[in-house]
């Protein structure tokens, strides 16, 4: 790979796995360990590969990547007449987040749904009609997390069958 590219992947390594350990609480090599294994692909990734390129020792790498398999955030493959282990990131991993993305919109959709339904009622109740409360922020929210609620959840269908 070019330096310039190498570089990219590096930072990009770190930068996602910043994220990724604020998301989902992991320490910062297992975070590290995933975002190298999201920026290698399908083609997998080796226990040789994370070890020369996450800079840390051989143990430390074998703890974290043998704690994401228990997690089944990463799942590997073998390649015949190949002894290496190729990590990948579980689809498993991949759709139970979407899943809790999705459930934290129908939770917000649903406090939206009752905030909006609260100043209905108040608004019948207000005389002046300059003093009533606007619904149309609720509404264009509630419509917002119906689409991409509706678009993930395509998504999901695209990574069960691929």
């Amino acid at each position: 790979m070019k330096n310039a590219l190498l570089e990219k992947k590096h930072s990009l390594v770190e930068k996602l796995g910043v994220v990724i350990e604020n998301r989902d609480q992991l320490p910062p090599v297992a975070s590290r360990i995933i975002s190298y294994v999201v920026l290698n692909g399908k083609v997998g990734t080796t226990f040789d590969d994370l070890v020369v390129n996450l800079c840390a020792s051989k143990s430390t790498i074998s703890t974290h990547l043998n704690h994401l398999v228990d997690l089944k955030q990463l799942e590997y493959f073998t390649k015949q007449g190949d002894r290496k282990k190729y990590y990948i990131i579980s689809k498993c991993h991949i759709i139970n987040h979407i899943n809790k993305m999705i459930d934290n919109w129908n939770t917000e959709k649903e406090l939206h749904l009752e905030m909006k339904s609260y100043k209905k009622e108040a608004n019948e109740l207000i005389p002046d009609h300059a003093d009533k409360f606007s619904l149309e922020f609720h509404n264009s929210y509630i419509t917002y997390l119906d689409e991409v609620t509706k678009s993930v959840l395509k998504l999901i269908e695209k990574i069960e069958h691929n």
